[in-house]
């Protein structure tokens, strides 16, 4: 299996550098790939901060990065529900996943919007 970083995502996802484009595609598409939580906060971090993408289009670029086969994540339902909330609401990735996290775990935080998250978590 083999770990990938946020650059690699980045070069895939924007093809900004061709070279490097092509050879993250490469991986990325015939290797067995496991991208971690953290890679993901900072690839969302940077298409939006420094693309200037939209949370919805972030959303499901990812969503559909991590439905191929041969990319692996922590947990593949819970990272899509993250996603799904992040489009949806005004609440950051990681506070995202707190909230996914919630359908099955006790959550605890002071954050109103996370609380409030988790709690329409709760009822759906």
């Amino acid at each position: 299996m083999i770990f990938i970083d946020t650059n690699y995502i980045i070069r895939y996802l924007m093809n900004d550098n061709v070279e490097m484009a092509n050879i993250a595609e490469d991986v990325l598409t015939n290797q067995n790939v496991y991208i971690s939580n953290e890679v993901l906060a900072e690839v969302i971090y940077v298409l939006i901060g420094v693309y200037e993408i939209s949370k919805e289009e972030v959303s499901d670029m990812l969503i559909l990065l991590i439905s191929l086969n041969n990319i692996s994540t922590l947990d593949e339902e819970i990272i899509n529900k993250t996603l799904t909330i992040f489009k949806e609401k005004n609440i950051d990735f990681v506070d995202c996943l707190l909230c996914a996290y919630s359908s099955n775990n006790t959550i605890k935080t002071f954050d109103k919007k996370l609380l409030k998250c988790i709690e329409n978590t709760k009822k759906d």
